[in-house]
């Protein structure tokens, strides 16, 4: 699991920067921007429910192993 966000974490990070690129070079109206914005959303929020079932998973273990 551990390895799967390390992942992540480096895909959200060359995305961010490849949005920042784009950004700066066409504005920040345009399609190619936009279209990485809401890549790194998606990116993001998949981060986002990764580590909170990881973090459920994780609380219901050490629940069940201490009762």
């Amino acid at each position: 699991m551990c390895r799967e966000v390390e992942k992540l974490e480096r895909r959200i990070n060359q995305v961010r920067d490849r949005l920042i690129l784009i950004a700066v070079e066409t504005g920040l109206n345009s399609d190619d921007t936009i279209y990485y914005s809401q890549k790194l959303d998606k990116l993001i929020t998949k981060y986002q429910k990764f580590k909170m079932s990881n973090r459920q998973k994780n609380g219901k273990e050490s629940k069940t192993s201490s009762g």
